[in-house]
């Protein structure tokens, strides 16, 4: 089937800033305030991060602009290393984004439940109810293309992005009055030293690279995109552009009207600053608020994560069922019902879950560091494009090497914090590789009958 050239440079643009702006902002903050200890290493950290994602941005605009197929995020490890080594790091990709929907459907679902339902009836059977609705209708509007699933995902980032804007503004509705000197304590009770700082701003790199992930999934459209060599690169700048602005404004909002001292142990941060401007009202406005956010996430999920699990399809990696599309509206109907239901099933079955979320971030970074270490293997594969037609990372390879630096130090650092949940991730990912040659050797057995 030939996929439509459908996303436009706007569609695009909203696309990459739904994939990172999903309640990561409204929760990590105090895990960074916690693990910085000062607010010098606290801004220090999400500053870093912002080069970071933008080291990581124009890197993957120029894979993007080498390779713009759709499902791009699994076919470049395919291309460029082996297809096991895709299928496994593309299956702990979905199966863990899977889970994030669930789990962040479900902190949509307690905030409106607040709103809607009486108090007996604000019970965990309930949040389900809501958080599964929520998920069915957004498969409902995906199943109508992805024309109308990209419309109403920029009504929905926008309204998120309005949000944020609205939250900073409590800078100038007052400020923390406490003065409470933050003081950074060392492992050992004694002065600390630069390795210490080290330690502790590798540990805050792990939640704020969780806050500034997402936009490396935009690859995934490459194929659906008008003039994609042009527009898949100035997307992920454009919206990164406005991601990174966003952040350092509400963490700046989030110091100055909470505290630092106060931001490390807080709760509904995003609540308190919402309260500060609109008083008792506020929590109940900025309810409506995050569910809507809530929806832009799951939205976006399921526009993206079906592209690659079609991909797998077609590289008979999965099925290929998974490539079956329907004829009205083009839409991935098998792989975006598989996704659906393990978001779904996710919902009654989230402690699980979580663990392999926790093992995948270690693997998340794995999965950064090689596919943005592709942009050397397609450089030379794509040599003879006529520079006009592609974009080019600025500075030659010191860039994209500064992003692979960035996230093994990341993947260090949680490894040192917590050598299980990495050693189980590999494990993990090394089951998926033994599941590809099963299902290889499967497929070929097949063909084989048939001849």
């Amino acid at each position: 089937m030939q996929i439509k050239k459908q996303l436009s440079l706007f569609d695009l643009s909203m696309i990459v800033v739904s994939l990172v702006i999903g309640m990561g902002i409204f929760k990590t903050p105090v895990n960074v305030a916690a693990k910085a200890q000062i607010p010098e290493l606290f801004f220090l950290a999400w500053i870093i991060g912002g080069i970071i994602a933008v080291c990581g941005a124009l890197t993957y605009a120029e894979i993007g602009s080498r390779y713009p197929v759709t499902g791009g995020y699994y076919k470049i490890f395919s291309v460029c290393y082996h297809p096991s080594i895709a299928f496994a790091i593309n299956c702990i990709i979905v199966v863990s984004n899977a889970a994030s929907v669930a789990g962040i459907a479900l902190i949509g679902a307690e905030y409106l439940s607040k709103i809607i339902l009486d108090p007996q009836m604000q019970t965990g059977e309930y949040r389900i109810l809501i958080a599964t609705i929520s998920i069915i209708i957004f498969y409902a509007v995906n199943l109508l293309g992805l024309k109308a699933s990209s419309k109403t995902q920029n009504v929905l980032t926008i309204i998120k992005i309005l949000m944020v804007l609205t939250l900073i503004g409590a800078v100038f509705f007052g400020e923390q009055t406490t003065s409470i000197t933050p003081i950074f304590k060392s492992v050992t009770g004694g002065s600390p030293v630069w390795s210490d700082y080290g330690k502790a701003l590798g540990l805050c790199l792990i939640a704020v690279s969780f806050s500034f992930g997402g936009y490396q999934q935009t690859i995934n459209f490459g194929g659906e995109v008008k003039e994609a060599k042009k527009i898949v690169p100035r997307s992920i700048i454009i919206g990164l552009a406005i991601i990174i602005t966003l952040y350092m404004a509400i963490n700046y909002a989030y110091v100055k009207v909470i505290g630092f001292e106060q931001l490390k142990t807080a709760e509904s941060i995003a609540a308190i600053l919402a309260g500060k401007i609109f008083g008792p009202i506020g929590f109940s406005l900025l309810s409506i608020l995050i569910y809507l956010s809530v929806l832009g996430y799951v939205n976006v999920n399921l526009l993206s994560n079906p592209r690659a699990m079609y991909a797998m399809g077609e590289e008979r990696a999965l099925p290929k069922i998974f490539t079956k599309t329907t004829k009205k509206h083009g839409v991935m109907i098998v792989s975006l019902t598989v996704f659906t239901i393990i978001a779904i099933f996710t919902l009654f079955y989230a402690q699980t879950f979580d663990k392999i979320l926790n093992y995948s971030i270690f693997l998340d970074c794995i999965g950064f560091a090689t596919s943005a270490a592709s942009i050397f293997i397609l450089r030379k594969k794509t040599a003879h494009l006529a520079k006009k037609d592609i974009y080019t990372v600025p500075l030659g390879p010191i860039l994209p090497l500064l992003f692979i630096a960035a996230y093994l130090f990341v993947a260090f650092s949680i490894y040192s914090d917590d050598p299980n949940a990495a050693l189980n991730g590999l494990y993990i990912f090394i089951g998926f590789i033994i599941i590809y040659f099963i299902i290889k050797y499967f497929n070929n057995k097949k063909e084989s009958a048939q001849l």
